[in-house]
């Protein structure tokens, strides 16, 4: 049976065109847009009961989470993978997801599939019995599954989702190694200063005050820190407890965490390597939904969400505005400071070319190489820097206690 669907899209130009056609599903629709080098920004059914094709679907209103929902970690991942090959190889939707409930390894996880099962078997789609599993099924998740339901293409769009949830937690990966080595090596450094301020210094009071010499600055400033910690270590502890707490609910604010979120695309050393992050989650979200089918936006919506950034955040919502009222996608990201020439410039062609999902793909795989270039790269940096920073605090602890044997030496040898 033949449909009406209203649709807007992006022509060769960039031009925003609008228009109606007839075709059996929205899907169909996305496939002749293509045909005919236009990208599909929003499609919509025509009558009463059509409804825009989003990143949500029909219903905006998320239903209420479900209990005990969540996955150990990887495990997502194999669980997607897993049903993409199920599909393809010709088992029943609902078989298949039998079987993995019946594999899952965590409680949670097992938990969710089953409810999941149930839904299906009462006549509900794949997406909607995932919605109100928030804890493990994203809004990328359902909503590129829901675009796979409506292409007809649910296996290829899960193994597309598996490799994007494969190259994300590769990110994440490459990020912990980055911070792990500064982290451990920041903690040893203030742990052997804390036993030598605490354990070691204050020890060698009587001994400067036998010497009967006037202490040096270095000295007197060591010992007053040393008896400081050690005499009001919890003021210490209940400062940098405060601290940190005044930062976590200033994080909290919207203003907060825009500027906290700025301030680590600036911050030194670490700052570059956040903004490739950054990028490259961008890019391969954005490149994902658009390839699936999921109207720009809708695609749009979901990379907002879950850039992890509150700057990249406002600069998508800044040009979705910007695609809604007819303009360019790429003239917005070009007026910022985040984004480099080469990325925007990319988008451009590619929303020209109606090929952009592709060039947001390389642009996710280039910067996924800089990332891994610049871990390694800061590894090799961070070493010396650590050694350094240990070789100056322990090395001034310890000049500060012999200073004042140096100065009583002088002494001698001047009489």
């Amino acid at each position: 049976m033949s449909n009406t669907f209203k649709f807007q899209a992006k022509d060769a130009s960039g031009k925003t065109v609008s228009g109606t056609v007839s075709a059996a599903s929205q899907s169909d629709v996305v496939a002749d847009l293509r045909r005919r080098s236009l990208t599909p920004i929003e499609i919509k059914k025509s009558g009463a009961g059509g409804g825009m094709f989003s990143a949500r679907g029909k219903a905006e209103r998320k239903p209420k989470a479900a209990k005990k929902s969540s996955v150990k970690k990887g495990e997502l991942e194999v669980f997607t993978r897993q049903l993409s090959t199920m599909l393809s190889a010709g088992i029943p939707m609902l078989e298949a997801l039998e079987i993995l409930a019946d594999q899952a390894e965590s409680p949670g996880f097992a938990f969710c599939l089953n409810a999941v099962v149930d839904d299906i078997r009462n006549g509900s789609d794949l997406s909607k019995s995932m919605e109100p599993h928030t804890k493990v099924f994203s809004d990328i998740y359902v909503s590129m599954i829901r675009a796979g339901e409506v292409s007809g293409q649910i296996d290829v769009i899960l193994s597309r989702l598996a490799d994007y949830l494969e190259a994300a937690e590769h990110l994440r990966r490459e990020i912990k190694s980055a911070m792990t080595y500064p982290v451990v090596s920041l903690c040893l450094v203030i742990g052997i200063a804390g036993f030598l301020m605490i354990g070691i210094v204050p020890s060698f009071q009587p001994v400067f005050e036998s010497l009967e010499v006037e202490l040096p600055g270095l000295t007197v400033m060591i010992m007053d820190v040393a008896f400081f910690m050690r005499d009001y270590w919890y003021v210490l502890i209940a400062g940098i407890v405060g601290i940190v707490f005044m930062i976590a609910g200033w994080k909290k604010t919207e203003k907060g965490a825009y500027a906290w979120d700025s301030i680590m695309l600036r911050a030194p050393v670490f700052g570059p390597l956040f903004k490739k992050v950054a990028l490259s989650r961008f890019a391969r979200t954005f490149s994902t939904l658009v390839k699936s089918g999921v109207p720009i936006l809708g695609a749009m919506e979901i990379v907002s969400e879950t850039a992890g950034n509150r700057v990249i955040s406002s600069l998508v919502d800044e040009a979705r505005e910007s695609v809604k009222a007819g303009e360019s996608l790429s003239e917005p990201f070009m007026k910022s400071t985040v984004f480099p020439a080469m990325v925007t410039k990319m988008m451009g062609i590619g929303e020209r070319s109606g090929a952009l999902d592709a060039l947001l793909e390389k642009i996710s795989e280039f910067y996924d190489q800089q990332v891994e270039a610049e871990v390694k790269g800061l590894t090799s940096l961070i070493e010396p820097i650590m050694i350094a920073v240990m070789g100056f605090v322990v090395g001034g602890i310890v000049l500060a206690v012999f200073l004042p044997i140096f100065k009583l030496q002088e002494t001698l040898s001047g009489g």
